[in-house]
């Protein structure tokens, strides 16, 4: 076994690994028609069944054939033209179509030939969510009123690896997800009063007022801690990542659901953005010249005290073939009773340790940079999918050690007067391996500033000029940057959201 596994490795780092094909999957159950709502959210844009702004745009090829979202409205050559690995054209929604929600900018270019089709997906939606209390007992909405429901926007990005069905999953299906969990919040979310601890045990018992059916904190527990509106929000994304990440471990034998995703996911609602991150995608605010970076990367590097402590508390999770334990470089037979570098799960620095028999295993995490390594396979360590995913010539499962979770991080809109210029920008990691975040901030304030300021494509163009910028131009030795560096030869996906929102003077 170790043989075989001393011989995965080198094939993964000599290769890097191959991707697969993908079938369409189920959709949950069709969304209710969205009724009017308290702000002005154009009616073309607001999710209804078959009809949704970010759905994937599927060739007509076969069942197995690629995808993109609808909203870049690409004709049958154009999906051709959007999968030349050549060309590398950059695609983006046209200027004669409907505009994404708050003038939003979108841009994207398929790789260089890393997978057979661009294994990115994108979602930009305006989401209706109606209370569960709303709804009489025949199932029947009623009319609706300014408790009954509210409106999130919301963006998406979706980067696939060994193949694109677990992105295009998540990209139709987990905004329902959220939605979903954001049914019990309705009421409790506009009202300024704290959040009840509990929830009634039945749902509307005629006669009864909602408010009245709260359950009062003092009543269930007491003294209580301080649980926030925010939180709640915070709650309901996690949770719809985790359903998000079972149904995907439901269908991905019927369905076919190869590979796994990671995921940025951004809300605004009720006056604030909720940044989520799951993976190696990032989002930063560009705010007056100063950059707010609003997520990180979870990587092997970043995240290796956690799959330590999972390898230390779980040793069965590692076989016979990993130690949880890192050292400088791997440990050779010559080396065993010589005292080594080492840490472990608890340890930021390094300290010496005699080296034993166990210690001649495959670290669980190794390698440097975008070379860092889970279990010699997986370069990332959070996201969605990847439940068939095991140990190359082995029957080591290693999505024990993924966590579907995101990290979720708030911005107060109401905190601050934002200008035009003002941008939250969203990008999968074929932006930001060869984009530093003050190389995007120059780049917001170079493109920006030759346009108007309420000038609704100035997004889209700055969404291209960041794609453009981080691909590079054709040369004898593949894609370069102007410093003659290499371009991303990755999916590239970027989504620029202007902060004035929707009700600007400017968008």
């Amino acid at each position: 076994m170790l043989n075989r596994v001393r011989s995965a490795v080198a094939h993964l780092v000599s290769s890097g690994g191959t991707s697969s094909q993908r079938s369409k999957s189920p959709d949950l159950p069709n969304a209710t028609s969205a009724p009017p709502a308290a702000q002005e959210i154009p009616k073309s844009s607001r999710e209804k069944p078959g009809n949704e702004v970010g759905a994937p745009q599927k060739t007509a090829e076969t069942t197995l054939s690629f995808s993109r979202p609808t909203f870049l409205q690409l004709s049958p050559g154009g999906l051709r033209r959007a999968d030349d690995h050549a060309g590398r054209a950059v695609q983006s929604p046209p200027d004669t179509g409907r505009r994404l929600p708050w003038s939003t900018g979108y841009a994207e270019v398929i790789n260089a030939g890393k997978s057979r089709h661009n294994e990115d997906q994108a979602c930009c939606e305006v989401v209706y969510v109606e209370s569960r209390r709303s709804r009489s007992g025949t199932g029947v909405s009623r009319e609706p009123s300014h408790n009954q429901g509210f409106c999130f926007y919301y963006w998406g990005l979706f980067d696939g690896h060994a193949g694109g069905g677990a992105a295009e999953m998540a990209s139709r299906l987990l905004h329902r997800h959220i939605r979903e969990q954001l049914k019990d919040l309705v009421e409790i979310l506009q009202d300024p009063l704290p959040p009840p601890l509990c929830l009634p045990s039945t749902l509307g018992t005629p006669g009864v007022s909602s408010s009245s059916q709260l359950v009062s904190p003092q009543s269930c527990w007491s003294p209580q801690k301080e649980v926030t509106h925010d939180s709640l929000v915070v709650g309901a994304i996690e949770n719809a990542f985790q359903l998000m990440d079972e149904q995907m471990a439901r269908e991905r034998r019927g369905h076919q659901v190869e590979g796994g995703c990671c995921a940025l996911v951004v809300l605004y609602l009720l006056g604030k953005m909720y940044v989520a991150n799951a993976g190696d995608s990032r989002a930063i605010i560009v705010r007056n010249g100063e950059i707010i970076p609003m997520s990180r990367e979870f990587t092997p590097e970043t995240e290796r005290q956690r799959l330590q402590l999972l390898g230390f508390l779980k040793p069965e999770l590692l076989g016979s073939e990993f130690t949880h334990l890192e050292f400088p470089r791997r440990v050779q037979p010559k080396e065993l009773g010589q005292r080594m570098l080492y840490r472990d799960q608890n340890m930021t620095g390094w300290a010496y340790k005699k080296i034993e028999v166990e210690d001649l295993r495959f670290p669980l995490v190794c390698g440097e940079g975008k070379k860092a390594r889970v279990m010699a396979t997986i370069g990332v360590t959070r996201g969605l999918g990847d439940h068939n995913l095991k140990v190359c010539s082995s029957t080591l499962p290693i999505k024990p050690f993924l966590s579907c979770f995101p990290e979720v991080r708030v911005y107060d809109l109401t905190q601050y007067e934002h200008c035009p210029d003002d941008v939250l920008v969203l990008g999968t990691d074929g932006l930001w391996d060869v984009t530093s975040d003050s190389e995007v901030a120059a780049t917001v304030d170079r493109v920006l500033s030759s346009y108007e300021p309420n000038d609704p494509s100035r997004y889209t163009a700055l969404a291209q000029a960041l794609v453009l910028g981080a691909r590079g131009i054709p040369r004898d030795r593949g894609w370069r940057l102007p410093n003659n560096k290499l371009g991303s030869g990755d999916d590239i996906s970027v989504f620029v959201i202007p902060l004035g929102g929707p009700g600007s003077s400017y968008s």
